[in-house]
């Protein structure tokens, strides 16, 4: 299984978006201070990689994904 994420930083309210076949030891790679909001899982690599990287190349894919998560960001 992959897994495509969204972690925001809990102070800059920076947005972190990526790939990984291993969401919990990502999660403690990135530490504390970056909560996870989201994500989405895949059983083939490529769909993975093909989602991140329309998160990270189109703004309207981040829009939509942070239209979704509206309540969650405040």
């Amino acid at each position: 299984m992959y897994y495509v994420y969204c972690f925001r930083h809990r102070k800059t309210k920076d947005f972190y978006y990526g790939y990984t076949a291993d969401l919990r030891r990502r999660a403690r790679e990135h530490g504390p201070l970056w909560q996870l909001m989201y994500y989405e899982a895949y059983l083939a690599e490529a769909d993975a990689r093909r989602r991140e990287q329309k998160l990270k190349d189109y703004g309207q894919a981040r829009s939509k994904l942070k239209d979704r998560l509206r309540e969650s960001l405040k």
